[in-house]
C-alpha cells in the first residue's frame, strides 16, 4: 500500500451535494482539503430529479448561499426553469424552486471546485477508515492508496450496501449504472456504528418527441426568481415544464400488479419518504382518487429526456410501459430509463453531536443521506456545516452550531440528533416553530455577517448585506412616520401598507413622490416587517425565552445516573443522545419539563 505524501486537514469522501458543499467551506476557511470521489465525472450529479429548492428546501439554498456556499449560484446559472412556490401565501412559506440542467448543473459545480484554492480532488473509491488511537487518521481507497487526514467527512448518499429493485430483479448498485460502496459499511459496524436501512425511489425518463403535450398544461417559469444573494448570474435561455394526471385505467395497472412491487412482496425492507411516495403507495393510500398530479420536467436543453416528477416505482419495467402509456399526454411514451427503488445503509443519527461530528471517532464528520436525509438540498445543507466544523477543529476553533431560532439548518440538524428516524427525514416549513423569522428573503441578514466571521465570505459581501439591513430599518421607520389623508383620515404609509388590500407596490405607485424605490426585493421585505410587525416582535420574544435554555451547557462527561430525580425515561433518552444544551434536553420526546427543572439545579449545584 502507497501512502500519498501529503496529510490533509480535512478528507472528504464522496463527491455529491453533501461532500462539494463541505469541502468548498473548509477550503474557504484556509484548511489543506482533499474531496475523494469514485468518479470525476458524477460530481454534483442530480441522481434524481434535476430540480433545486422547493417548500423549505428552498430556504435551505439560501442559507447556503448566505454561508458562502455553492449551490444556489450554480443553480442560478445552470437552470433552465425558475418559480416561487406559495406565492400567494404568507412570506414564511414562500419558496423559490428551479429545473437545473443536469449535465450543466454538475460540470459548473465540477468546475467551481476545481478552481477553488487549498482544494485538491481526486478520484479514488474509498474501502476502509483508518482510526488511529481512537482517532480518525484517513482512508485507504480500493486502489490501493493511503490518503491521511486530521479529520474526515462521510458523505456516501446511496452508496452503502446500495441496491437496486425493478420489480423481481435485484443488483448492487449506488444509483442507476454506478456500483455500490461495499466496503465501508462493516468497517463503521466494526468501530461500533449502529447502522439502518432506508430506501428511495425515482420515476422512469421518457423521450420529449414522445410526448403529446397539447393534452397537458404548460407551466411557464417566472423571471424575478433567484437564490443567490451576490451579483445576479448569467442565465441559461428558459423553457416551460407541463402538467398531466393518471387516469383510473393507469390506477388499475397498479393494483392488479402490487403482487409484483418489491415493496408489497416484501423484497424491500427500508422505509421509504412519507411525503415523496411511490405510485404504489398513492394508488393504495389514497384509493379514492381517480387520478394523481404528474409534473413533466425537461432535464436539459441538450438532451430530450424528460423527467416524470410524481409517478417514482419500483414495478416490472413491462409493468411501468403499460402503465406510463395510460398518462395524459403519454399515451406513446418513449421509455428511456425505467423507475427504480434503491435500498441504502445509515447511520442512526443519536450518534453524531450537533456539529456533526460522530461520537464515537472523533475527528470523523458525517453528512447528507448518511445520517438518514433526504433531499439534494438537505444533504447540502449538513455538508457545509460538517465543512465549517471539521475545519474549525483543525484551526482550533469551536463548533459553529446554528440555533433552530438562526436557521432551518439549525432546525433540520436539532431534528436529526434528538429524534428516532424511522423514515427519510426532509424540512417543511412546519418544522419551525420561529418561521416567520426564518424567511427565504432574509437568509443573508440572518447569516452573512457569521459566514464573514468565519471566513466564508469576503468583506464586500458583508457590507453588502449590512447595507441592506440599514435601508430596510431606515424605510420601515420612515414609513411609520409620514402621514397621509386617506379617506379624510390621516394615517401613515406603514399603516396603509398594513391594510389587506394595499402593498408596497401599490403606495409606490400611488404616492411616487413620498416613496422611495429599494428594489423589489428590499420592497418586498420592507412590506413583510411592515405587514407582520407584531407577529414578528411576538416570535422575537419567544426566542429570546429560549435563549435562557440555549445558554446552558451540558458538559460532555455528565452522568445522569448522578442526577437524583430524573425520571427512567429522560435518563435513559439523555444517556442516548448526549444534548449539549439545557434547550436541546427539553426538546426530546420523553424529557418532561420536571426532568429539565431537575436538571438545571443539578447543573447549577456543579
Amino acid at each position: 500500500m502507497w501512502h500519498y505524501p501529503k496529510i490533509f486537514d480535512v478528507l472528504v469522501i464522496g463527491a455529491g451535494h453533501a461532500g462539494c458543499e463541505a469541502a468548498h467551506a473548509s477550503a474557504r476557511m484556509g484548511a489543506e482539503t482533499l474531496l475523494l470521489t469514485m468518479n470525476l465525472d458524477t460530481i454534483g450529479k442530480m441522481s434524481c430529479n434535476p430540480s433545486i429548492g422547493g417548500t423549505a428546501k428552498g430556504h435551505i439554498v439560501r442559507e447556503i448561499d448566505a454561508l458562502g456556499g455553492l449551490m444556489g449560484k450554480v443553480a442560478d446559472r445552470r437552470s433552465i426553469h425558475f418559480r416561487m412556490l406559495n406565492a400567494s401565501k404568507g412570506p414564511a412559506v414562500r419558496s423559490p424552486r428551479s429545473q437545473a440542467d443536469r449535465a450543466a448543473y454538475a460540470q459548473e459545480m465540477k468546475h467551481r471546485l476545481e478552481k477553488t484554492a487549498h482544494l485538491e480532488i481526486k478520484q479514488g473509491t474509498s474501502e476502509t477508515l483508518v482510526v488511529e488511537g481512537g482517532r480518525i487518521a484517513g482512508v485507504v481507497t480500493q486502489e490501493g492508496i493511503q490518503y491521511r487526514a486530521k479529520t474526515v467527512i462521510l458523505s456516501s448518499g446511496t452508496f452503502m450496501r446500495g441496491l437496486l429493485h425493478i420489480g423481481e430483479t435485484q443488483f448492487a448498485g449506488g444509483r442507476g449504472g454506478e456500483k455500490a460502496a461495499t466496503g465501508l459499511s462493516p468497517c463503521l459496524e466494526n468501530l461500533g456504528f449502529r447502522l439502518g436501512r432506508l430506501k428511495t425511489g425515482t420515476p422512469p425518463r421518457i423521450n420529449r418527441r414522445s410526448i403529446d403535450f397539447s393534452l397537458c398544461e404548460e407551466q411557464p417559469g417566472e423571471e424575478h426568481v433567484r437564490f443567490s444573494y451576490d451579483e445576479p448570474e448569467e442565465r441559461m435561455p428558459q423553457i416551460s415544464c407541463h402538467i398531466t394526471y393518471t387516469t383510473p385505467k393507469t390506477h388499475e395497472i397498479i393494483r392488479n400488479n402490487l403482487h409484483r412491487s418489491p415493496m408489497y412482496c416484501g423484497a424491500i425492507i427500508g422505509v421509504g419518504p412519507r411525503y415523496c411516495p411511490s405510485i404504489e403507495d398513492k394508488v393504495v393510500r389514497f384509493a379514492d382518487k381517480d387520478r394523481h398530479q404528474i409534473f413533466l420536467e425537461p432535464e436539459g436543453l441538450t438532451t430530450e429526456e424528460v423527467y416524470v416528477n410524481g409517478i417514482s416505482s419500483s414495478l416490472p419495467f413491462d409493468v411501468q410501459l403499460d402503465m406510463i402509456r395510460t398518462v395524459v399526454g403519454l399515451e406513446n411514451a418513449e421509455v428511456m430509463r425505467p423507475a427504480y427503488a434503491i435500498e441504502y445503509d445509515y447511520v442512526l443519527s443519536d450518534q453524531i453531536y450537533a456539529s456533526l461530528e460522530t461520537k464515537l471517532v472523533p475527528g470523523l464528520f458525517l453528512a447528507g443521506q448518511i445520517n438518514g436525509t433526504t433531499g439534494y438540498e438537505e444533504a447540502a445543507g449538513q455538508g457545509m456545516l460538517a465543512g465549517i466544523n471539521a475545519a474549525a477543529s483543525v484551526l482550533g476553533k469551536s463548533p459553529f452550531i446554528l440555533k433552530r431560532s438562526e436557521a432551518y439548518l439549525g432546525v433540520m440538524i436539532d431534528d436529526l440528533i434528538r429524534f428516532d428516524l424511522l423514515e427519510p427525514y426532509r424540512m417543511f416549513t412546519s418544522r419551525a416553530e420561529h418561521r416567520l423569522l426564518l424567511r427565504q428573503d432574509n437568509a443573508d441578514l440572518r447569516l452573512r455577517p457569521q459566514a464573514y466571521d468565519w471566513g466564508l465570505v469576503s468583506l464586500q459581501q458583508k457590507e453588502r448585506v449590512l447595507k441592506k439591513k440599514e435601508t430596510i430599518e431606515q424605510e420601515v421607520a420612515r414609513l411609520s412616520k409620514l402621514y397621509k389623508t386617506i379617506e379624510g383620515k390621516s394615517t401613515t404609509l406603514a399603516q396603509l401598507i398594513c391594510r389587506p388590500d394595499w402593498t408596497f407596490e401599490a403606495a409606490l405607485a400611488a404616492f411616487p413622490e413620498q416613496m422611495v424605490d429599494c428594489g423589489p426585493e428590499v420592497n418586498a421585505q420592507i412590506e413583510t416587517e411592515i405587514k407582520y410587525a407584531g407577529y414578528i416582535a411576538r416570535q422575537t420574544k419567544d426566542v429570546a425565552k429560549l435563549d435562557n435554555l440555549e445558554a446552558v451547557r451540558i458538559p460532555k462527561d455528565i452522568n445522569y445516573q448522578n442526577v437524583i430525580g430524573l425520571c427512567t425515561e429522560a435518563r435513559q433518552k439523555l444517556t442516548r443522545f448526549t444534548p449539549e444544551t439545557l434547550a436541546a434536553a427539553s426538546r426530546i420526546p420523553g424529557v418532561t419539563a420536571s426532568d429539565i427543572s431537575v436538571l438545571l439545579v443539578f447543573l447549577r449545584s456543579k
